[in-house]
């Protein structure tokens, strides 16, 4: 992994499997429209926000309650120049136990500041990790976005056409 690939950790007092399960119900916490599945190995599924930005990822590699590798096989964001800026980097979960509580490290591997995305891919990541994936591990209930329902700032100015 390289230095300057957008990482971001969470430490909670759930069980390493509770926090595995969570990463794993992406419909929980990044969006309600994911199509496919997104728990086992070579399990596939689409991602989409609107108009703005959709993804298609693989799972290549899973451990259960440590480790949740997924490939970006195809990506198109409406807002930047070069459309498929994350085709090929791989958004990494990290699952551990550290002075008693379970520690989550993701990883986008590949999304890099040189990247027109980076900004808005950071400040998404921080929200849907630090936030919305840390509520649905502690409370149950995450805060995913949907078509008209945008949960970051940066979807609400890109759905409004800012």
């Amino acid at each position: 992994m390289n230095t300057s690939d957008f990482s971001t950790v969470i430490q909670v007092d759930q069980s390493p499997s509770a926090v595995f399960n969570a990463v794993t119900n992406v419909r929980g916490w990044w969006s309600e429209e994911i199509e496919g599945d997104s728990a086992k190995l070579n399990d596939e599924f689409n991602y989409h926000y609107e108009d703005i930005h959709r993804c298609k990822v693989r799972l290549t590699e899973v451990i259960p309650n440590q480790k949740i590798v997924w490939l970006v096989e195809q990506n198109y964001f409406k807002f930047t120049e070069d459309e498929t800026e994350w085709t090929g980097t791989k958004p990494t979960f990290e699952i551990s136990e550290k002075d008693g509580k379970t520690e989550l490290k993701f990883s986008h591997v590949g999304l890099v500041p040189e990247y027109e995305c980076f900004d808005i891919c950071r400040d998404s990541w921080t929200n849907y990790i630090q936030n919305s994936l840390k509520k649905l591990i502690t409370t149950g209930k995450g805060e995913p976005n949907a078509s008209g329902k945008p949960q970051t700032e940066n979807e609400r100015k890109l759905s409004a056409g800012e």
